[in-house]
Formats: C-alpha cells, sequence, structure tokens
C-alpha cells in the first residue's frame, strides 16, 4: 500500500479541513464542546438522545459543512488496546464505506494521548483500506468507480517517523488475510509453495523446501501420512531464513498450512468441512509475521518453517489405527484422521527444534476445543514454559489481540497412552483436546528448546474483530510481531 502521508502538529480548526471530505475525529472526555464542529456533534447527540461520554463506546457520524463527513469517538485512558481498536473500526467505517481517495485524522488531548491516538487510528485507517481478493464478477457502478485510498493527513501529532513500522504490520496482515481468503482451487500446496518462493526471492530470504519424496526419505511419517493421501502428492515443509547482520537472538515460526482439510477418512460433514480451506491460517500468520518483521529490519534471525498440505480423502489416505513413525523416532497411533494438523506439525516442529533457536513459536488453527473455550473473540496460547506464557498474553494485550493462556500439565499425557505405539494421536472423548494437542507436540521437540503454541480461534469473525473489519481478521500477525519484539529485548 502506497500512501501520502501528511502531519500537522497543531489542533485541528474548522477553517483547516475545509478541504478534507472524510474525517476522524479522535477526542479524549476533556474534549467536550472544546474541539472543531462542537454544535453539529451537540445537534446530532440531542437528536438521538445521547451525550458525549457515550461516545466512547458507540462512535457518531455526521454530515459536516460543504457535504463532508465526520465521525466522532472518544478513546479513554483506562480503555484497552483491543477496546480502542474496537472503536475507531467502528469509527472509520461509515467513512470508508464512502470509499474515500483520501483520509483524515484529527486527535485532541495531552500529548501523549495524541501520540498513541494517532498511531492507533492509522493503523485501523490503513489496515482496513487495505485491497483483499474478490471474485465477484459484477460489481455495483459505484465500486466500479471507487480509487483505492491514496492520502491520508494527521493533525494534533508530528511524529518523527512515517508510521514505517505501523504500514509493515499492515503489509504482513494484509497477506496474511488475502492468502487465507483465496479460494482452495486458487491455494494449493503447489501454487501456495510457488508464491512463497517469490515472495522469499524477492525479501532477500533463505529459502528451502522438503519435499514428499525428501520426508519420506528422511524418515518424517508423521506429515507424510497426512500428505500421501492427496493426488498430486505436492505437500512439503517449506523453510524461510530472515538474517540481517546483526541478530541479538534466534526465534523460529512455525505454521501449521493445511491448504484444504476435508478431516480424511474421518470426513467432516458439510457444515463442519465449509470454511476449511482457511485451515492454512497459522502458516499465513507465521509468513505475515516475518515477512512485517523483515520490513521492519528488527535484529533477530527468523527461521519460518511451513508445514503445507492438503487433508484428503482416498485410497493412500492414512486412516484410523495405522502406527506410522515419526521423524524424531517415536511411533505414533492414529486415532482420528481429522486431528492432521499436529501430525504435520510434528515433524516440523522436530526440524525446527534441530537448529536450536531460543524460542519457537507455532501457530495454528489446530482444535475447535480452543474455539470451545475462548469463543471466536480471542485465541488461546499454551507453552512449555510460564514465563512466555506470560509475555504471549502482555503481546496480545499491546497489539490489541486478545490472547488467553493455557496450562502446559504433565498428568494430560495419560491420556494418550497407547497400547501398541510410543503415543497416540489423540483421544476420542475431546474434552480438553487443545491441551492434549499440545501434549502431543511438545514431544517432538528437541534440545529442550523454549516453546509457545498459539490455537488461532478467532482468525474468522463475522463482522470483524479488534482493529479489522473483514471476516477473515489476520489475527496473529500484530501479536506474533509483538511477540518476537519483546524476545529481543528481554
Amino acid at each position: 500500500m502506497s500512501l501520502k502521508l501528511s502531519q500537522n502538529a497543531a489542533i485541528c480548526s474548522e477553517n483547516m479541513l475545509t478541504s478534507e471530505k472524510h474525517i476522524l475525529f479522535v477526542l479524549n472526555e476533556k474534549a467536550e464542546n472544546s474541539h472543531a464542529f462542537t454544535d453539529i456533534l451537540n445537534n446530532k447527540l440531542k437528536r438521538s438522545h445521547g451525550k458525549f461520554k457515550d461516545l466512547n463506546k458507540s462512535p457518531v457520524s455526521c454530515e459536516l459543512p460543504n457535504g463532508n463527513m465526520g465521525s466522532f469517538v472518544i478513546l479513554g485512558e483506562t480503555l484497552s488496546m483491543f477496546q480502542k481498536h474496537t472503536l475507531l473500526r467502528k469509527a472509520v467505517k461509515p467513512l470508508l464505506d464512502e470509499k474515500p481517495e483520501a483520509l483524515a485524522i484529527c486527535v485532541f488531548g495531552s500529548d501523549v494521548e495524541r501520540e498513541a491516538n494517532a498511531c492507533a487510528a492509522y493503523y485501523v485507517m490503513t489496515v482496513n483500506s487495505a485491497e483483499l481478493p474478490s471474485r465477484k464478477g459484477s460489481k455495483s457502478k459505484q465500486d466500479s468507480k471507487s480509487k483505492p485510498l491514496k492520502a491520508i493527513s494527521i493533525y494534533g501529532h508530528k511524529a518523527d517517523h512515517d508510521y514505517g513500522d505501523v504500514n509493515a504490520r499492515v503489509v504482513g496482515n494484509t497477506w496474511c488475510r488475502s492468502l487465507t481468503m483465496l479460494p482452495p482451487n486458487e491455494l494449493t500446496p503447489t501454487i501456495y509453495r510457488e508464491k512463497v518462493k517469490k515472495l522469499a526471492k524477492e525479501h532477500g530470504w533463505g529459502w528451502e523446501e522438503f519435499d514428499m519424496p525428501a520426508l519420506k526419505k528422511m524418515g518424517a511419517g508423521a506429515f507424510y501420512a497426512v500428505g500421501q493421501g492427496s493426488e498430486p502428492m505436492d505437500a512439503a515443509i517449506v523453510h524461510l531464513t530472515y538474517k540481517p547482520k546483526k541478530t541479538s537472538k534466534h526465534i523460529a515460526l512455525v505454521g501449521k498450512g493445511i491448504c484444504f482439510d476435508t478431516g480424511g477418512h474421518n470426513l467432516k460433514p458439510a457444515k463442519y468441512m465449509q470454511g476449511m480451506h482457511e485451515d492454512m491460517n497459522g502458516s499465513a500468520v507465521a509468513l505475515g509475521v516475518l515477512l512485517a518483521a523483515t520490513m521492519q529490519q528488527l535484529p533477530v534471525k527468523l527461521d519460518c518453517w511451513l508445514a503445507i498440505a492438503q487433508n484428503h480423502i482416498g485410497p493412500l489416505a492414512y486412516k484410523q489405527n495405522d502406527v506410522v513413525t515419526a521423524l524424531n523416532g517415536m511411533t505414533i497411533e492414529i486415532v482420528h484422521t481429522d486431528a492432521e494438523g499436529r501430525m504435520v506439525l510434528a515433524d516440523t516442529l522436530t526440524l525446527a527444534s534441530r537448529q536450536k533457536p531460543d524460542v519457537i513459536l507455532d501457530y495454528a488453527t489446530l482444535t475447535g476445543s480452543m474455539a470451545v473455550a475462548v469463543t471466536d473473540r480471542m485465541s488461546g496460547v499454551i507453552a512449555n514454559c510460564p514465563e512466555l506464557a506470560c509475555k504471549a498474553m502482555e503481546a496480545g494485550a499491546a497489539a490489541g489481540e486478545r490472547i488467553v493462556a493455557f496450562p502446559y500439565e504433565e498428568d494430560m499425557d495419560s491420556d494418550l497412552d497407547s497400547d501398541i505405539a510410543d503415543i497416540k494421536q489423540c483421544t476420542l472423548e475431546g474434552g480438553g483436546d487443545h491441551m492434549h494437542a499440545t501434549r502431543f507436540m511438545g514431544k517432538f521437540i528437541e534440545n529442550e528448546v523454549a516453546w509457545c503454541h498459539a490455537d488461532l480461534s478467532s482468525t474468522n469473525r463475522k463482522g470483524g474483530l479488534g482493529a479489522v473489519q473483514s471476516d477473515v481478521n489476520g489475527f496473529g500477525v500484530g501479536f506474533g510481531l509483538e511477540m518476537v519484539k519483546r524476545l529481543i529485548t528481554n
């Protein structure tokens, strides 16, 4: 996204805004009757039986002189970043619905408030202005004439930067959403691998692939069991590396990339197979974090491991009661073929841990039980050390993406005891499957590497979530990027 940005440190007046057609007013609780277009806002509030303080719960849009539009919102000091992003999303929506070429942000309050709110508003505006995939053949006359957002003006704060770090996060989030939204016939493992290879070349990343023949030769039987059900057998583990000259830490990003999940022999019913092209979202999050970190030139070595496959049904597909041998030599009793995510991640985590990074962060749309536990409004993490879980919740809060931590308790291993193999893949009871899955995957991490698993239950929420208006929201890119930054500095 290429935007022209102008910044003005002066608090805006009505005369300064005569050329602005779409304006977001970000107020504080003390700005009543001391901001531009006070009379127009007060008249609107009076007509709708509202009060100024209500703007910290429900933004209000008004027609301004000369046919312009303003949207007014209060961001109170006690609000969390998630709450601020949510209010800004609601405030920005009526402005963006008119498909403007230019937007203005007017911030009020103390210097600290104006700086923080200008950054938050800029992020919400730009992330919701990004172009996303659409395959609609007939567009309305208005849509056919609409043009992308070209300019943003900020009044009330002038930063000593051009919001490059925010733009990087937006690019990472947009890539994540765009990949996740693509229909499954447009993002097969073959196509996905080609896209990743091209992106690696553009950004100078190291790139290597472990395709199905290579994985079979290596003995990566957990991944291979899932990939062998597809025709063609185009699954692969893709390894990308970002390594600047100066690095302070070595972090591995791992992502589940199931391009379509039928459930395999344990076939999903139609209701639950709908949307399963989005089961590769974890890999898209990992890729989005890598891309944003590269654009921000973070001083960290990042290894990114993408487990790209499909879970299909066919003559060669793995089945219940099979026993397969993983890359680390452990034998796995297959209990349910729809628990394929932990299978492809098992061997991928082994490969990642053999590089001996300081930390592994993995992202996956892994279990339905996590969605039951925390709904689609937030996501859960489980870590093999408490400090990482705490850091993840802090990173999520700072990024405006809510994270809940769950325990990683050894006594749950008894549920995965197998009579015929080293470990069961899962149980058929299903209760606590998000914790069972994590205990399972932890068995495949070598060298005692610190590890945090994110089970992304909030990647798709009707009507948007937090800062993002689209149902597919890119949750995890902001949290993951913030997590990487905190790991670098601590």
